[in-house]
């Protein structure tokens, strides 16, 4: 029988981002405020052509041993399959369980669950501005999730869940509760995104979008009193989750564990947030008390923030709501400032920066923030990096539709 609360650790993790493509990398860029958001050409469907946006620079390909493709194989799939597979790969490579090492669990008891939304239409959109005609046979292929298991000769169950901007992160929750269950002994599991021109064209049109395109640094500002909108961004994160037990016995080096979760739905809008803050705050509380721990522990909030001007208010007005006094001195930062929304991928990247606060001893900033909004009240950390003890911290993602997450990382101990 399954142990009930098993603690689970993160042994892998692989990534393309537009900060950096390894956890050392990104680390290193989020300790430094560097900004990853330049400009993007959105092509005939953009409006504007040109937009403020943090792409990949280049997608790092699978480890050999890890996946023996043939030459020029992973090239000629599709962007948002390369910021899957790379990533994915890589995870498998860090923790470990390239099939046949010792004590890696069977390709049967490894699941692989990835935060993806509408990734058909995204694979369609680009297929088709390539010249090609998959949009016109969408049942020739297997779905990503399904492609990406069998590419690395996982057999275990799969799934992919979309929660629009916290998709990866309900993803994780669910590779916990696998884990927790019994139902695999490990999980590889994360999230990934592309820029889209239709994306593009439909969050400017929908005035979700920054206009600041004339200075595309400077355009995300989080909780900044002069906010307008996110910037967009692509990427993909992957994580390798098994029993902290099972990779003790392995003698594997842990990144952290994830401690909590939290999750409630205030489907109120399509896509603007919730004013009310009480359900996000319900998923805040709710992933700190999954952890078992008091608010006060708590060292360092990752902040949704997008930069909007409704959502950015609303996520302030939840954590003053989950922590109560605590509020007033827990960190929160929102690294958006630096990398951009990366949308699906958005919650595996943000658990990422806070496994660096842990791993580094530091306070990722809110870069942009030179007037803190009044209606944004919180203990932030503007411009620059703060060295801070870390053992535990928070992660918020809140989809659009009502879909609010909270996980809680903690150092491993």
């Amino acid at each position: 029988m399954a142990d009930p609360t098993p603690a689970i650790a993160v042994t892998g993790i692989g990534a393309a981002t537009p900060l950096g493509n390894s956890f050392g990398a990104i680390a290193d860029a989020l300790a430094a405020g560097r900004s990853g958001i330049g400009r993007y050409d959105a092509g005939t469907y953009g409006r504007p052509q040109e937009h403020p946006a943090a792409a990949v620079a280049d997608i790092p390909s699978p480890p050999a041993h890890v996946v023996n493709l043939p030459p020029g194989d992973f090239g000629r799939r599709s962007r948002l399959e390369q910021l899957a597979l790379g990533p994915a790969a890589w995870a498998v490579h860090d923790a470990g369980l390239v099939s046949g090492s010792q004590q890696a669990p069977q390709p049967n008891r490894i699941g692989v669950i990835a935060g993806i939304g509408a990734e058909q239409l995204k694979d369609w959109e680009r297929d088709y501005l390539d010249g090609g005609r998959d949009v016109f046979s969408p049942a020739d292929r297997p779905t990503l999730v399904q492609r990406l298991a069998t590419t690395l000769g996982i057999t275990g169950p799969t799934t992919t869940v979309a929660a629009a901007c916290a998709s990866s992160g309900f993803a994780l929750a669910l590779a916990r509760s696998w884990l927790t269950a019994g139902w695999v002994d490990a999980c590889l599991v994360g999230g990934c995104d592309v820029l889209s021109p239709t994306a593009l064209a439909a969050f400017h049109n929908l005035r979700a979008l920054s206009r600041r395109d004339d200075h595309p640094q400077q355009a995300s500002r989080p909780f900044d009193r002069d906010r307008d909108g996110f910037v967009m961004g692509e990427g993909g994160v992957f994580f390798m989750l098994e029993r902290r037990a099972d990779a003790d016995r392995r003698g594997v080096d842990c990144y952290g564990e994830l401690a909590g979760v939290g999750m409630s739905g205030d489907a109120s809008h399509m896509v603007t947030p919730c004013s009310d803050p009480t359900e996000a705050a319900r998923a805040i509380a709710a992933a700190v008390a999954d952890a078992g721990l008091p608010a006060e522990q708590i060292d360092y909030i990752n902040a949704h923030a997008a930069g909007t001007p409704v959502g950015d208010a609303a996520e302030a007005a939840a954590i003053r709501t989950a922590l109560g006094p605590a509020a007033d001195r827990v960190p929160v930062s929102s690294t958006k400032s630096m990398s951009g929304h990366l949308i699906s991928a958005a919650s595996a990247f943000e658990a990422v920066a806070c496994l660096a606060a842990i791993d580094r001893g530091f306070l990722p900033p809110t870069i942009n923030l030179d007037a803190p909004d009044e209606a944004c009240r919180l203990a932030h950390v503007p411009h620059t990096a703060v060295t801070a003890r870390v053992d535990i911290a928070a992660s918020n993602s809140f989809g659009f539709g009502g879909a609010n997450l909270c996980l809680v990382l903690k150092r491993a101990a």
